[in-house]
C-alpha cells in the first residue's frame, strides 16, 4: 500500500530550516504498513494542492499533509485540499482538534485541517507543529489503515462492542 507525505512550509521549502514534522508522519505510515518515500516539502498554497494531486495520481492510498492549517495569511492547505476531495470525513479532523485541546493545547481548536476521501485514497491535513502531528498520529493510528481497507471493499466483523476490519 502506497502512502505519501506533503509538508507545507514556505521556510522549509526555501531551505531556511529543515522540516521535522514530515519524517514523523513517514515513520508512522511505515509502521502502519504503508510504503512511503521521504516527505515532499513545498511552499504554502497552490503547491500543496499540486503535491497532493501528484501523490494521488501516483497511486497513493493515503496522503497526509503537515502545515498550512492555521490562521496565518499564508496557511492555505485546506483551501487547496478541499477541491481534491470527493467526500469529507469531518469526524477525523474534529477528533484531531479535540484530542489536541484535551492534551492541554487550546490553540488546537484553531486548526482548519480537513480529512476526506479522494477517489480510493484517504487525505488528511495535520497541523505544522511537532506536537500537533504527534497528537494527530495518536488519533489516527487505528483509523487510517481501517479507512483504507474500507475504501477497498474491506468488511466489518463484530468483536464484542468494537467493529474491526476482517483479517
Amino acid at each position: 500500500m502506497k502512502g505519501s507525505v506533503v509538508v507545507a512550509s514556505n521556510r522549509a521549502a526555501a531551505g531556511i530550516y529543515e522540516d521535522t514534522t514530515g519524517p514523523l508522519i513517514v515513520a508512522a505510515l511505515r509502521a502502519w504498513g504503508f510504503d512511503v518515500d521521504d516527505p515532499v516539502v513545498v511552499g504554502d498554497g497552490a503547491p500543496v494542492g499540486a503535491a497532493i494531486a501528484a501523490a494521488l495520481d501516483a497511486g497513493a492510498l493515503v496522503v497526509m499533509t503537515t502545515g498550512g492549517t492555521g490562521i496565518n495569511p499564508t496557511d492555505r492547505t485546506p483551501e487547496f485540499t478541499r477541491p481534491l476531495l470527493d467526500r469529507e470525513l469531518p469526524g477525523g479532523a474534529e477528533a484531531i482538534r479535540a484530542h489536541g485541546v484535551a492534551q492541554g493545547v487550546p490553540t488546537a481548536m484553531l486548526s482548519r485541517g480537513l480529512a476526506g476521501v479522494a477517489g480510493n485514497a484517504v487525505v488528511i491535513n495535520l497541523p505544522g507543529s511537532r506536537g500537533g502531528v504527534k497528537d494527530g498520529l495518536a488519533v489516527l493510528a487505528d483509523v487510517v489503515p481501517h479507512a483504507v481497507d474500507q475504501l477497498h471493499g474491506g468488511d466489518h466483523v463484530q468483536s464484542g462492542d468494537h467493529v474491526q476490519s476482517a483479517p
